[in-house]
């Protein structure tokens, strides 16, 4: 069998919602934030971190712009002199202090870190026990981190709620969206499913395709959907040089049937190791509107997640353990979901 011979017969998701239901509102505030996206931000530790992003989350703009970053002076400017309010004119007196340290940020990891700290703030504020002063900023991302977004974008995930127990093909699945469907009008979204390893090797099913019967023989495969096409999943890592594969999010593109020899070659030149392919048998795809529906009946959670996460969820044994730590992560109501246990229908 060919994994890489079936054409895509239908582009309507198994899963159609019929039933018009009253739509899903989340009582979680998420914060959002528009910026370039590949727009690099740094982030000091110090006290300076705290009042940078307490005022970026509270101060509205007074030329009515919906960026917080279109002000004459960008985040990265503006944080650097908040995090060293002694800096000015006389450069003297800084000259022989070490130079804090500083991590570079993508746009994700950005709305992140701003997610999480408003969340520390309204933790800090409700808890009558916090003396004043206290410093409750986080001095650096977590490793992992997930929190929830208002809409589907490239590279987020679609988490199943309790509504899809029951139905086997997507019950506690986490679907990486790789494109949301607004780059072409007649393009619906797509994306696979990321935590349903099937406990198969490439080899296994021998495949007529050179490539996957050589290069990534030993590699394993994994439910993606229901639709009929394959595709593979890369973590591309420190290379950036990678023009045949689609960027979902840093660090992590995809690619299909006519990318397989390129990343055959990329290997055999030891630029990747097979180890950085997953392999997805099917997708999941949605007409243009459907998926927003979908998410409107409260069947999927949307969240924004670290790309650690989506390589973690295709190594587990439990098709669920992913689906329940990215809940966790997400916190409050989310994470009292992923305690539930399953209701069969």
């Amino acid at each position: 069998m060919d994994l890489w011979s079936v054409h895509v017969k239908n582009t309507n998701l198994l899963l159609r919602n019929s039933i018009c239901e009253k739509p899903f509102v989340s009582n979680w505030k998420v914060f959002e934030i528009r910026v370039p996206k590949r727009q690099t931000f740094y982030l000091s530790s110090g006290s300076g971190y705290n009042s940078f992003l307490v005022k970026a989350m509270g101060k509205k703009n007074s030329d009515n712009s919906n960026s917080s970053s279109s002000s004459g002076k960008g985040p990265e400017e503006d944080s650097q002199k908040r995090s060293n309010p002694s800096s000015g004119n006389d450069s003297s007196k800084n000259a022989g202090a070490p130079k804090s340290h500083q991590k570079p940020l993508d746009w994700r990891e950005f709305r992140a870190s701003l997610y999480i700290q408003e969340q520390q703030v309204a933790t800090a504020v409700s808890d009558t026990h916090k003396q004043e002063g206290t410093s409750f900023g986080p001095k650096a991302l977590p490793l992992k981190w997930a929190h929830p977004i208002s809409a589907p974008e490239n590279g987020c995930v679609l988490v199943a709620t309790e509504k899809l127990d029951g139905v086997r093909t997507f019950e506690r699945t986490v679907v990486l969206l790789l494109r949301s469907g607004t780059r072409h009008p007649q393009e619906g979204p797509f994306g696979v499913v990321i935590n349903r390893p099937l406990g198969k090797k490439i080899k296994h099913m021998k495949p007529t395709n050179l490539d996957l019967a050589t290069t990534f023989a030993d590699c394993s495969l994994h439910f993606g959907g229901p639709l009929e096409a394959s595709m593979f999943l890369l973590r591309a890592g420190a290379s950036s040089e990678l023009p045949r594969f689609e960027e979902v999010i840093p660090g992590v593109c995809f690619g299909a049937r006519n990318s397989l020899e390129e990343a055959s070659v990329l290997v055999n030149k030891g630029v990747l190791k097979p180890q950085d392919f997953r392999f997805f048998v099917g997708y999941a795809g949605w007409q243009l509107d459907q998926l927003r529906e979908e998410i409107e009946s409260g069947y999927w959670y949307v969240a924004s997640c670290s790309s650690n996460l989506i390589f973690a969820g295709s190594q587990t044994s439990s098709s669920e353990s992913l689906w329940g730590e990215i809940l966790q992560l997400m916190g409050g109501q989310y994470s009292e979901v992923s305690r539930k246990p399953k209701q069969d229908i």
